[in-house]
Order: C-alpha cells, then structure tokens, then sequence
C-alpha cells in the first residue's frame, strides 16, 4: 500500500501529539490509529476540528492550549477547522454552569467573531486552516430538518449531565433552549464532516453527544482530544474573560508580562507546562533554583516572545521593573518605613475588606466602586473581577495600589517581610 512521504508513520504522528501539553483523554484511541492509517494509505490531510463560542471579544491563552495542540496537527499535514460559534454563541453554553447564562445580541456575536477570525492566525498557519461559522448552516435549516435532529437524543439522557442533573435536583430552571445546546453543536461536526475534534474536558458532554449525533447521521465518529483547562490568574477558577482573570493573546506585551507577574506561586509550573512550550526537563531546571520571582520573570519573557517577539519582550521587562525602581511604584522597603505596610492574618481574604483594612476606603461599598472604576490594581496589574473572585490569597507580599498615589504592601507574617528585606 503506497504512502504519501508528507505524512509522518502513525506512531510518530501519535508521539508528537502527546509531546508538549497532553490530552488529559483521548476518547476511541483505536479510531485515531485507524484514521491516521486510512490519512496516509489516501494521501488525505484528517479534518481537525474546533469551535469556539463567540462570547467575548478576544481568545486567551487558556484557549490556546488547544490552538497549539491543533498547530501541531497542522505541522503533521492535516486540515484544522478553526470554527467560530457565532450562532451558538446567542444561545450560550451551559456547561458547568450553575444558572441560565445571558444571551448575546446578533451584533455582539459578530463584532467578537470578526476578532477571533483575526486573533487565531497568531498560532495557525492560515493556509492550512480553514475558519468557519456555524450560522452558515444553522441559520439555513429549516423547522423539520431541526425537529429531526432533536428526535435523536432523550430527555432522561440530557439530564445524565452532572450540571443539569444539580439544577434540576436543586429545582433550578433549565431553559429548553439549553437542552438544545448540546444537540445544536454537536451538528457542527456532522456539517463539518469533522475526522477529530479538540475541547476541553469540560466539554467532554457535549463532545462525546457528539459522536452519537454523527452515527445517527451516518457519518464515522470523529476522535476526541479533551485538553486540560487552564486555571485563571487568581489561581482558582478557570480562565475566562467574563471573571476578569484572563491573558488574551492580543492583550499588549507589557499588560501580559504584569498579569504573568500576578499569578500565584503555586501556579508557575502549571503556566509552565501548558503556556510555555519549554520542555519539561528545563522547567524542572528553573523551579529547582526556588525562586518564584525569577521562574515569573522567565515565564512572562517566554509568553510574550510568543505572541509578538522577543524585542517586545524584553522592553516589557524593561517596563515592569521600572514601575518599582522607579517612583512610579515605591519599593517595598519604602513602604514599610512609610508604615504603609498592612498585615492580613487570613490566608485568604476579599480585596475590598483588605482595602478598607489598609485605609484605601471607608467601606466595603466604596472599596468595590473603586475596583469596578479601574482604580485598584496589584502588583501594577490592574484588578477587573468583582464578586466573590475579588478573594486574594496572600501567598506572598504585593503592592495594592489604589487611585493614584495610594500605595500599601500587603503581607501575611513576619516571615514574608524577612523574605523582602
């Protein structure tokens, strides 16, 4: 059986996609074997598929765990289908969502859209990606083509997912219209003709229903990569931009290297191994010196050079370490002289109490106006979550700035003061 020279044997093919960041599941191993065999015996690139919502207006860099993972498809000669949401996302994804989410207009899913289109060629090849829109067919079908879809799937079975099954136990509404979420974009991959698909595990619902809707339609179930979810910039939830705790890949250079800066210190390998692209080995390398401010500043120098260069990245450095030698930001040092030094006893603690605790605000109340106002930030990165994501662990010092001459160095003990000193 002749092969096509431009693709790699199947066992190096399977290797390179397990390098770097791993799937944390590949759902029907055997069918990827099988379909990378069947690639190479027809000279034919496999269809890799991956839709994103677009339900806000920029692309993070927890998203482009998975667009790495698809550059790497595209090196080993296949197709990526890059697809855009913007029909699903007037619907809006229910997964792991603990209450109906709110609906975007018609005009915000397209203004989002448009930038996605123009974000994700950062990472992907365009000649090698194909960028699509689920409007294309959604918004042709009529009513008995939809109503045939849904007669493929139950209501019992629907209620098996775990988020659905806690608000119906819970007596939580559930619009129909969630219900039909799953079955809406699990159509996507039989328009598509899709060979295999990337997510992240928590669309391992969606994506396995996905499967079942090809059988149903006649087509080979495509292969799932479920890819792990990076945690956000506060180090609890997963990033996303609607809790203010994301890096977009457009964001500048140096409000990149700030919010790098930012994250917690038990969550520098984790931004290693999944934003990096450093081998594992290295990685191991740079956190043995155990010095978390060091392995930051390495990390943050890594991720910009990747989505601009390394010239930008140097001047973002450059710029971080003159807000503190400067007296744009006072140090450390000066702080505690100034006794602007505020200890918080509590491992972790809400921002606008530690706040009014440094004399910041009178209140809780005008501590959160101040933070909705853009007026507060940490470390020189501004604070945009609000809520209960306003919790701060205080796992080392950091300068609190708020307005703008107001500065107070937070820590928890003694022994972090050592530390600085």
């Amino acid at each position: 059986m002749q092969t096509h020279t431009k693709f790699l044997p199947v066992k190096e093919q399977i290797s390179r996609l397990k390098d770097g960041v791993a799937p944390v599941e590949i759902i029907d191993m055997e069918g990827l074997t099988q379909k990378l065999e069947q690639s190479r015996s027809e000279n034919r690139p496999l269809r890799v598929k991956q839709g994103f919502d677009a339900s806000a207006p920029d692309l993070h860099i927890g998203h482009s765990v998975s667009i790495w993972k698809l550059k790497t498809f595209q090196e080993l000669g296949h197709k990526v289908v890059f697809l855009i949401g913007d029909f699903t996302g007037m619907v809006g994804d229910p997964s792991g969502k603990s209450k109906t989410r709110p609906r975007l207009t018609r005009e915000e899913v397209e203004v989002n859209a448009q930038t996605y289109r123009d974000q994700v060629y950062k990472i992907l090849d365009p000649e090698m990606t194909e960028v699509r829109f689920n409007s294309e067919w959604h918004g042709q079908r009529n009513i008995y083509e939809f109503l045939e879809l849904t007669s493929h799937y139950t209501i019992r079975r629907m209620l098996e997912r775990d988020d659905f099954w806690k608000r119906f136990q819970a007596e939580k509404p559930i619009s129909i219209m969630e219900f039909l979420y799953p079955l809406i974009q699990a159509y996507d991959s039989v328009a598509l003709k899709a060979d295999i698909e990337l997510g992240g595990t928590d669309q391992k619902f969606n994506l396995v229903l996905t499967r079942h809707i090809q059988r149903a339609y006649g087509q080979d179930p495509q292969v799932l990569l479920l890819m792990p979810l990076l945690c956000g910039t506060g180090g609890k939830e997963k990033m996303s931009k609607s809790l203010g705790n994301a890096i977009g890949i457009t964001d500048s250079p140096d409000d990149i290297y700030g919010k790098i800066m930012s994250i917690p210190d038990d969550m520098i390998r984790e931004y290693y191994l999944m934003c990096s692209g450093i081998e594992n080995r290295e990685i191991d390398n740079i956190l043995s010196q155990n010095d978390p401010y060091q392995a930051k500043h390495k990390l943050a120098n890594t991720i910009v050079s990747k989505y601009y260069d390394e010239n930008k990245a140097r001047c973002a450095a450059q710029q971080f370490l003159s807000l503190f030698k400067n007296k744009d930001l006072p140090s450390p040092a000066e702080l505690i002289e100034d006794n602007a030094a505020v200890r918080i006893d509590n491992e972790v603690e809400w921002l606008p109490r530690i706040i009014v605790t440094a004399g910041g605000a009178k209140s809780n109340a005008e501590a959160n106006r101040l933070i909705k106002a853009g007026a507060v930030s940490i470390d020189c990165v501004k604070v945009q979550a609000e809520g209960k994501n306003l919790d701060i662990r205080i796992e080392a010092p950091f300068i609190l700035k708020v307005g703008k001459r107001r500065f107070y160095l937070i820590y928890r003990n003694e022994e972090q003061l050592k530390q600085l000193c």
